[in-house]
């Protein structure tokens, strides 16, 4: 996705294909699984599928071209050298320009391997950039902590 893009659900006409983009997105969705760098372009795609624009259908020809252009990228599971857990949080506040809600995101790793990713907007409105930053890292300990009492 265009780094520093806004989408909105206003600005452009209609998608032609209604049932097009909602298929084509399924298929994104699915494809996450294994490609989690589309996570977040795909969340935010996914706002918009009642009532899909132009712009939106743009975007999702660009997660096309990107995956065309990948085709042997994907996750790659290995025994990893040592048995920690590291994870990365971060978020994007009030970058929804319709409701102001921040988007959170994080990756956990499992040694050298990536086990678990989210990026999804947050519940509520924050009010300051570190409120944001605390719930995105209260959503990754949560994660954590399921984890380690999976693990044990």
């Amino acid at each position: 996705m265009t780094s520093g893009l806004r989408l909105s659900v206003y600005g452009s006409d209609l998608v032609k294909n209604i049932q097009l983009y909602r298929y084509t997105f399924g298929a994104l969705q699915y494809l996450t699984i294994t490609r989690p760098e589309i996570s977040f372009s795909v969340s935010k795609v996914c706002q918009f599928m009642h009532n899909p624009l132009q712009v939106h259908w743009i975007v999702v020809k660009r997660i096309l071209r990107y995956l065309s252009g990948t085709m042997n990228h994907g996750l790659h599971l290995k025994k990893p050298p040592h048995t920690e857990i590291s994870s990365f949080c971060d978020d994007d506040w009030a970058a929804d320009v319709d409701d102001r809600r921040s988007t959170s995101g994080y990756a956990i790793y499992f040694g050298t391997n990536l086990v678990a990713w989210s990026s999804k907007k947050q519940h509520t409105v924050s009010r300051s950039n570190t409120e944001a930053e605390f719930s995105s890292l209260a959503n990754v300990v949560a994660e954590i902590t399921w984890l380690k009492s999976l693990l044990s």
